[in-house]
């Protein structure tokens, strides 16, 4: 009552209790909602009702944040002029700020002044986790994580980063329950939900995953990552009229995630619009260079279209590396023929008949390390990675290079104790092939297979580490479960893999059923008629079905192929 009484005495006689503080509230409810416009509005008003400019810096910052207008957030949060109640806030928002634009030093110095004033905040802990990730302190963002949750168990975005972590170090299956603990919490929180539906659909689980994208829609009507999610799960259903649909629908805010232009490129060829999927993949080539699926996909596109010229510019420097891909090599290989360039077609077709993939491409290609790895300057190499190593022990991508040098100079236990290092960041499946081969060639056969085996009971839909164990049972010529993991990869997107017709038929056949593996060397061969191995299956299996004289003319062909003539 005092207080009200010395309030009122210090405003004057009859004048009301400043309004901007309630207008200061309506903008934080904006704000809680993403509405950054309707928070600018209120807090001008703020400014127009007497509110100080430190009183409203902050939340004007964040409101520009949300409407992605950088350079006015800076107006507003640079010059660090907060409230004693704001500083803690307009710090956060300044260091998201400096992340967002790409200065992560700067970011750290705003979360140092924020943490000086508030450093047993939940949120901003996890704030902080995300900036060390983005900066490669992996471990220490793992730290981030867990110390949030000390301080706050049931903080929402804490659980949710947690789950994400979980998702890279241990797997798809192990994360689920993290994601349940976040939801226990909050259930209708939409992104929460989404990291929950992508999860399940990755686990294949349709049918919970469709469920949590329709929760999400009657929370959030016209939520853009419902739709697409929807839209991969009609799609990897074989439906990909109603896939475009649901696609459609997202709109345009998805226009800058890579794996919704990967998914609007897969749908429109799939639709026959090679034009619109050349758009798409494009855009997403520009993004992200080195996604070989996408720029495979792309080439693809240019020879549906009858690009020839364009696809030799784009991609034949590629298809000359030894490690290039076999259907890449046909396709340039066509395009060359169609421009008359036969003398230029004929190494490359011969190329894509004979071609095995390498076992290992490692993570120095293309990397710093990578020319001084080709150039046969290993120890150089070693010494550089040693002293970014010593500089950011904790950084995943780090522990790999130094492993892959190790792998490369000869040291196999060497580089999987590296590579062990690395998995405690994010296990993911190029981590695991070369693993593997370390295991391997370190002569642990029996962990490499486990290590497989372990990954793809947490991540079932991967193709590789089904590959891989497809391989395993047939060296215990365990033929049910090679074919069952065969066919599984060949209805999930591998109907044009030549190899993989190849490994199936063979396993068919050895399984005892010639039929299949008759027809399955039988597609193989109409894929790629140039292909010695297609072309032994195919005999083999007519063969085995009583039809000697056709078995010998293929089997005939396939030797001559192989030896040259």
């Amino acid at each position: 009552m005092t207080a009200a009484l010395f309030a009122a005495a210090l405003a004057g006689p009859g004048v009301a209790e400043p309004g901007w503080t309630d207008l200061v509230g309506e903008a934080r409810a904006s704000l809680g909602r993403g509405d950054g416009i309707a928070a600018e509005v209120s807090l001008q008003r703020a400014l127009g009702a007497g509110a100080p400019r430190a009183a409203v810096a902050a939340y004007m910052g964040e409101a520009y944040l949300v409407q992605g207008e950088p350079e006015k957030a800076r107006d507003w949060l640079a010059p660090e002029e907060f409230t004693r109640e704001t500083a803690a806030w307009g710090f956060r928002k300044l260091a998201q700020l400096e992340r967002e634009t790409g200065d992560l030093l700067a970011a750290g110095r705003a979360f140092d002044e924020a943490m000086a004033i508030t450093p047993r905040d939940a949120s901003m802990w996890v704030e902080i986790g995300r900036l060390r990730y983005i900066g490669g302190e992996h471990m220490l963002a793992n730290d981030a994580a867990d110390y949030a949750l000390k301080l706050e168990p049931g903080n929402v975005r804490a659980l949710e980063f947690k789950a994400q972590f979980v998702r890279d170090q241990q797997g798809l299956a192990a994360a689920l329950p993290w994601f349940e603990r976040a939801l226990r919490q909050a259930p209708r929180d939409v992104d929460v939900l989404g990291e929950y539906a992508a999860t399940l659909g990755d686990l294949g689980r349709a049918k919970k995953m469709l469920e949590t994208t329709r929760l999400m829609l009657s929370i959030e009507p016209g939520h853009p990552l419902a739709y697409y999610l929807q839209a991969v799960l009609a799609a990897r259903a074989g439906k990909p009229e109603l896939a475009r649909g649901l696609f459609a629908r997202a709109g345009d805010k998805l226009d800058k995630v890579p794996a919704a232009q990967l998914l609007e490129g897969v749908l429109e060829m799939q639709a026959g619009n090679y034009v619109l999927a050349a758009e798409a993949l494009s855009r997403l080539n520009r993004l992200q260079p080195g996604n070989a699926r996408a720029r495979l996909l792309l080439a693809q596109a240019y020879a549906r279209r009858g690009e020839n010229r364009l696809l030799i510019h784009d991609f034949a420097t590629e298809a000359a590396r030894p490690e290039a891909s076999p259907y890449l090599m046909a396709l340039v290989a066509r395009a060359y023929e169609a421009e008359g360039r036969r003398d230029l077609a004929a190494p490359l077709l011969d190329r894509a008949a004979f071609a095995r993939r390498p076992d290992f491409v490692p993570v120095v290609i293309g990397s710093e390390f990578g020319g001084l790895l080709a150039a046969g300057r290993i120890d150089e190499a070693r010494a550089a990675s040693a002293v970014k190593l010593a500089a950011n022990p904790g950084s995943g991508f780090n522990q790999a290079i130094a492993g892959d040098l190790m792998l490369a100079g000869g040291d196999a236990s060497g580089a999987l104790a590296h590579y062990r290092l690395a998995a405690h960041v994010r296990f993911s499946e190029s981590l695991m092939l070369r693993m593997a081969l370390a295991a391997t060639q370190a002569g642990q056969a029996a962990q490499a297979k486990a290590l497989v085996s372990g990954f793809l009971a947490a991540n079932p839909a991967d193709r590789m580490a089904m590959r891989m164990m497809a391989g395993a049972a047939v060296e215990t010529q365990d033929w049910r479960r090679a074919r069952e993991l065969l066919e599984a990869l060949r209805v999930n997107g591998g109907g044009g893999d030549v190899r993989l017709l190849v490994d199936l038929s063979r396993v068919q056949l050895r399984g005892g059923d010639a039929k299949a593996a008759e027809a399955t060397a039988r597609a193989a061969y109409a894929l790629q008629r140039g292909s010695p191995l297609a072309t032994e299956a195919w005999g083999l299996s007519l063969q085995a079905l009583g039809q000697p004289a056709r078995a010998q003319a293929l089997l005939d062909k396939s030797a001559s192929m192989l030896a040259g003539t």
